[in-house]
């Protein structure tokens, strides 16, 4: 079943919008290094097909070089964390607070579960990676759960 659900958000701020017109992925938890320190705890995001997501205001995005292979995009303005990319990637990872409410996104797992702080534990049952799920995860879309 293909996903019709129009998803908008935004940064803190509203100098960057987005409308999702396409299939968005559940949410992960990202509980890795690099997203705990850039968001200052673990990072909930969606993805979807990068063709799906229209933007205003992208003057306002600046692209931080995390990796060689990846970049974070945030709001100049506000500092609002909304992004994230592979740079070879057809695909943009959304920060899932970004999303105005109702979203209808479900979280469907945790990732990079053994590189997490030590202040907190991941109880929810869901689908855990001590790294990456090597894509697992991507074929959950918003509202399936996995059996």
């Amino acid at each position: 079943m293909t996903d019709t659900t129009i998803r908008t958000g935004g940064c803190h701020c509203r100098a960057i919008v987005f409308q999702l017109t396409g299939s968005a992925r559940g949410i992960v938890n990202c509980h890795c290094g690099q997203c705990v320190k850039t968001h200052g705890h673990f990072a909930p995001y969606s993805n979807c097909n990068k063709a799906d997501l229209k933007l205003t205001g992208d003057e306002h995005i600046t692209w931080y070089h995390a990796s060689p292979e990846a970049r974070r995009g945030f709001c100049s303005k506000c500092g609002s964390q909304l992004f994230w990319e592979m740079l070879d990637s057809d695909k943009t990872s959304i920060a899932a607070g970004a999303f105005d409410a109702p979203s209808n996104l479900e979280t469907v797992g945790n990732i990079f579960v053994a590189n997490k702080p030590d202040y907190y534990e991941i109880s929810d049952g869901l689908p855990s990676f001590p790294q990456g799920d090597n894509g697992q995860l991507n074929s959950l879309n918003a509202g399936q759960t996995q059996t």
